[in-house]
């Protein structure tokens, strides 16, 4: 039996403690929340599973085996730090840290104390993600040339974050497990409309080897919720629309092909080819049900998740080198991308 302490039900921890509980082999022993409101609604819907507004309750309990925290990005690291200090493995919701310094230090010390360290990029997880992944992998697509995402919708204006931090990471999480390579630099534009508060538009591109290249536009202030990415290849094209209630995937057996002297603009014929469009079979369990099998098999077993802290770090490399683009207009950001260890 693996016992789990939620920390936060605020937004997302309900959908974690309700995932957790349904779970066979796992119990979740205690939740944690600074607000007593929240509290109660645990105790009236989960009456067995002990409340606390002191997380530290969570971590001095040494029949706690992992820590799930769902709270504000500001206070991921040092929560995900007291618990692995602790002996927890640690599930921390995205982004997970603020700064890349942050991250590389909890991967550290997981590694250090032998203990699971994953990330809730929960959109890997979904069947979508998933098959775009394998698509790409076998190479049914050919060469991949660009990741183009909408993401917007009106509203939740975040105080504590960007549209970037709250939106984009989502995108991120996910070119970084479809994709078959890493950026090595971003470009960011965007602005505030509300005096005071963070960017809530913004746009993102993203420059890869090979002529890979990835744009993502991100918006607090759109008159309605579109959540689309297009994803172009040699030999065919994806639409992933994460609203559509059944057909999400759409691939496209849709090109160009190039003929004749490639050293003379002149003798060079772009041709198109047209094909058939198929909507595949996905899987339609819950992301959040998979990822917390995942993690709890991980833990189990001792293996490496999917989105561990490797995977958080380099989405929140990718986040910072967009802030400091967003700061200088959209100047070009290189990223680091070297190793934990570096």
């Amino acid at each position: 039996m693996i016992n789990i302490g939620v920390i936060g039900y605020g937004y997302w921890g309900p959908n974690l403690v309700r995932n957790f509980v349904e779970m066979p082999g796992v119990q979740v022993r205690t939740v944690s929340d600074f607000k007593p409101e929240l509290l109660t609604k645990v105790q009236a819907r989960y009456p067995a599973i002990q409340i606390t507004q002191d997380c530290q309750d969570i971590f001095t309990d040494p029949k706690i085996d992992a820590v799930a925290i769902a709270t504000p990005v500001s206070t991921h690291f040092q929560l995900a730090l007291a618990a692995l200090q602790a002996g927890k493995h640690v599930l921390v919701e995205k982004p997970m840290t603020t700064t890349s310094e942050q991250a590389m230090r909890l991967i550290e010390e997981a590694e250090k104390r032998n203990l699971v360290l994953m990330v809730d990029h929960t959109f890997v997880y979904t069947g979508a993600v998933r098959k775009m992944h394998d698509l790409i992998a076998t190479n049914s697509l050919g060469d991949i040339y660009y990741y183009d995402s909408v993401r917007v919708n009106l509203g939740l204006f975040q105080h504590d974050v960007n549209v970037v931090w709250d939106l984009a990471v989502h995108d991120l999480s996910i070119m970084n497990y479809v994709l078959p390579s890493q950026p090595y630099a971003v470009s960011a534009t965007g602005i505030s409309h509300v005096p005071g508060e963070p960017e809530n538009l913004a746009y993102l591109t993203l420059f890869f080897e090979k002529n890979l290249i990835a744009h993502i536009n991100v918006n607090w202030l759109a008159p309605v919720k579109i959540r689309r990415t297009l994803i172009g290849g040699s030999q065919r094209m994806i639409v992933y629309d994460d609203l559509e209630p059944s057909e999400k995937l759409k691939i496209y057996d849709k090109g160009i092909t190039v003929n004749g002297n490639s050293e003379s603009v002149y003798q060079m014929m772009i041709g198109y080819r047209t094909g058939d469009m198929w909507s595949p079979k996905l899987d339609m369990t819950e992301a959040l049900k998979t990822e917390g099998l995942h993690f709890i098999n991980c833990i189990e077993k001792g293996d490496r998740p999917l989105t561990d802290g490797e995977a958080g770090l380099r989405v929140v490399r990718i986040l910072e080198a967009a802030t400091q683009s967003l700061k200088k207009q959209g100047q070009l950001i290189e990223l680091n991308t070297a190793g934990v260890t570096a």
